[in-house]
């Protein structure tokens, strides 16, 4: 089953020093038929002005993934854990018992652009604990390159949940089959441009796909396409 989201219909918003939007029901965006998938709770496109951020803030018992798409973001918390990252990084941040943190963006002259995907741990009450990891950005064409998961690795954020992020880049008219076990769920969403599945729907730029009981997935390039897939519990 697969439920394609086009972009319009995710919540967006503007407030000056911040647009996006929710897929999920988040800040002042409410809907209880929308709250989560799977373990998935949070997945927004956010675009912040520069200079501006989010100031100190709370979290607790959340996986938090920042995927920085343009830009430079800063993270600075209460561990004592500062970075900045580009394109190509990913902040990973388990909440765990509690933590406090900063997110702005690094750039007096440029925007920044960020998915922030948030995750129910396995485990409520971990240590929390943060890290920053790189991918390789020109291995995205024609792959999925895992940027995080529950194994971890050299180049691979860990999270404390039974999942895996994967980006990738798909030219006009190349495939790719993807297969994940069985009773799994996946999330789609086209960062860029048209990604066909399964030869019945077309991602447009800005759409998501929850796809449940398929465990095969053929993904194609309508045109040249950037794009996000989670494999899920």
């Amino acid at each position: 089953m697969i439920k394609v989201i086009p972009s319009e219909a995710r919540s967006s918003f503007d407030r000056g020093w911040l647009r996006g939007s929710h897929s999920f029901s988040f800040g002042e965006y409410q809907d209880p038929d929308n709250t989560a998938f799977g373990p998935m709770r949070v997945a927004n496109d956010d675009v912040i002005a520069p200079g501006r951020g989010f100031g100190a803030h709370p979290h607790s018992d959340m996986e938090i993934v920042s995927i920085v798409l343009h830009g430079k973001l800063r993270h600075e918390d209460s561990l004592g854990n500062v970075a900045v990252t580009g394109f190509g990084g990913i902040q990973r941040m388990s909440a765990g018992s509690g933590v406090i943190h900063t997110e702005h963006n690094a750039s007096d002259t440029e925007e920044v652009r960020l998915l922030q995907l948030w995750f129910m741990p396995h485990t409520k009450g971990l240590q929390p604990s943060y890290e920053t990891t790189s991918f390789d950005t020109a291995a995205l064409e024609g792959a999925l390159v895992p940027v995080a998961s529950s194994e971890g690795g050299p180049r691979i954020a860990m999270v404390h949940q039974d999942m895996t992020i994967y980006l990738g880049r798909l030219s006009k008219g190349k495939t790719l089959d993807f297969e994940q076990n069985e009773g799994r769920r996946m999330y789609i969403f086209s960062i860029e441009g048209k990604l066909g599945l399964q030869n019945e729907h077309v991602l447009h730029t800005g759409d998501t796909a929850r796809v449940e009981q398929t465990s095969s997935m053929k993904l194609e390039g309508h045109e040249d396409t950037f794009y996000m897939l989670i494999d899920l519990p």
